[in-house]
């Protein structure tokens, strides 16, 4: 697979998120909340969703104390999501904000380091549920809102693993893989005529808590922090990448 990074001299306008609303899962922490707080501090009204409601309030919270348009909260434990969970928010975006302009599916669960052999069936149902099955229900449901906007954008997050399979890493691998594969269908049904753009990102290697604990003997002060690559996902989601479509993107 062939994958791409953003032009290198690439420059962030200061509101290019302006007047924008944009949906960020597992915005409670790691590169969500950097994210999050990136888009609100470039103008975009920032919709926090997590199942920990005490990490969206701090993050709630950082976006107001800088300035940043009032965001919203919305709870959500993806494990546990049917599709009307996720019509209802669709719905509610509606309702209570009018619009959606990028949604960026980041929330994922790392499940076990095991030989498919000896994989627990009930944890491997667990991590498709949340790192495939909800970012394919999600975005069902907010397609119809998506395409409305002037230009939006459905961001799909990758990993290494899911570009080339490697030992050990079980439903984790499998479902980036699949990811990957929803993003190019999805692209493929968008076609140029679409105002919806559709990529996949990997972040590459990052200090948070799902990297400390695939590689617990790393060190993390060798890593990129979450602030540290937010460029790449403003970018996807704002109006300069509107050509950008059907592509898998590295991070770094």
């Amino acid at each position: 697979m062939s994958t791409h990074k953003i032009p290198n001299d690439y420059t962030v306008p200061a509101n290019v998120l302006a007047e924008r609303v944009i949906l960020v899962t597992g915005a409670g922490d790691g590169i969500g909340k950097a994210v999050s707080l990136a888009c609100a501090a470039h103008g975009a009204t920032v919709i926090l969703l997590g199942r920990t409601v005490a990490k969206l309030e701090s993050v709630y919270d950082a976006i107001t104390a800088a300035g940043g348009p009032q965001p919203a909260i919305y709870p959500m434990d993806l494990e546990g999501a049917v599709p009307n969970d996720h019509r209802q928010l669709a719905q509610r975006i509606e309702s209570e904000l009018g619009r959606l302009d990028g949604l960026l599916h980041n929330a994922g669960l790392l499940g076990s380091l095991t030989p498919l052999e000896h994989y627990d069936p009930v944890e491997w149902l667990r991590v498709i549920q949340v790192n495939l099955n909800a970012p394919f229900l999600l975005t069902q449901a907010c397609l119809p809102l998506l395409k409305r906007a002037p230009d939006a954008s459905v961001l799909f997050t990758s990993s290494g693993v899911g570009r080339r399979g490697r030992a050990y890493w079980g439903a984790y691998s499998a479902s980036k893989f699949a990811i990957e594969g929803l993003m190019q269908v999805l692209a493929d049904e968008l076609d140029e005529n679409s105002r919806v753009r559709v990529n996949s990102i990997n972040p590459g290697r990052v200090r948070t808590a799902m990297r400390a604990a695939a590689y617990p003997a790393e060190n993390p002060a060798e890593l990129l922090t979450p602030q540290d690559i937010v460029l790449p996902y403003l970018y996807l989601l704002g109006p300069d990448s509107r050509d950008v479509h059907g592509r898998a993107l590295d991070a770094q």
